[in-house]
């Protein structure tokens, strides 16, 4: 069987954290400007009702208190009402709901706080300081349609109403188990880590001799980007199914951490 070359990303693969290649085109330029008139005008009509009780508070305090306030309602409206819907719905603002469009990293792991703060952030100045210039631009001249946010963010938006098939996720191989838990991964290229995936799930139809090269350089490669080093005497693909393997499980328990976090914040409502 000949020797399968490191794979390449075409401009629609997405990978999964674990480094699975999926085929989700990512969102076209017309329907992320729809998407975003609406998150603007939402978030414009919750600006303007914070202006309002605003100003009915004003009737009854003096003038630095309102300046503090004004530029609360500001940053709460601008900055805190997106990061906070696409944290909590990970990667779905309004205006994505509206469309079946979701926010996701360079990996198409699911966003994070972080991920959501930078892409507001940076949307105030791209979307509202200059009427959304800069992010279409962008958009356009990207072939992922990624705006400033995006790029500075590592995120880009994708249409999720698409039906896929998965490969099984890598299995943990027992005698890792425990090096992997508190193993430090850092986060693989692309490219890298699709390669990887592919090379562990083609791993039965590959010849011994290409099975050990292949793996050996993908094992050297990705040991870059973790540490410590696994056990002496540790196989190649024993190493590279160990680390994607704990990449699944830590997005895993991540995201039912922040399912637990909501479901506390809305207990009682």
């Amino acid at each position: 069987m000949a020797t399968p070359e490191l794979a390449t990303l075409t401009t629609d693969d997405l990978v999964t954290g674990e480094a699975v290649a999926l085929d989700l085109p990512p969102a076209s330029l017309g329907v992320r400007i729809v998407s975003g008139l609406i998150d603007a005008i939402a978030t414009l009509a919750l600006l303007v009702a914070l202006a309002i009780g605003l100003s009915v508070a004003a009737l009854q305090a003096d003038d630095a208190l309102v300046r503090v306030a004004t530029l609360a309602a500001v940053i709460v409206a601008l900055v805190g009402f997106p990061t906070t819907l696409e944290t909590l719905s990970r990667g779905r603002s309004l205006g994505k709901l509206a469309l079946g469009l979701r926010t996701v990293r360079d990996d198409a792991g699911p966003i994070s706080f972080q991920h959501a703060f930078v892409r507001a952030l940076v949307g105030v100045v791209e979307v509202y300081l200059f009427f959304g210039g800069p992010a279409f631009f962008s958009a356009l001249l990207s072939e992922r349609g990624k705006r400033l946010g995006d790029f500075a963010a590592g995120t880009y938006v994708v249409r999720e109403r698409v039906k896929l098939q998965i490969p099984p996720p890598v299995p943990m191989p027992p005698q890792l188990a425990g090096w992997a838990r508190t193993a430090d991964l850092g986060t693989l290229p692309t490219g890298l880590a699709l390669a990887g995936r592919q090379f562990l799930a083609r791993l039965p139809q590959i010849d011994p001799a290409s099975r050990a090269a292949i793996g050996t350089r993908l094992a050297a490669a990705v040991q870059e980007y973790v540490a410590p080093a696994p056990p002496p005497g540790t196989a190649p693909e024993a190493f590279l199914a160990a680390v994607f393997a704990a990449r699944r499980e830590r997005d895993t328990a991540r995201l039912a951490r922040e399912a637990q976090l909501r479901q506390r914040l809305t207990a009682g409502r």
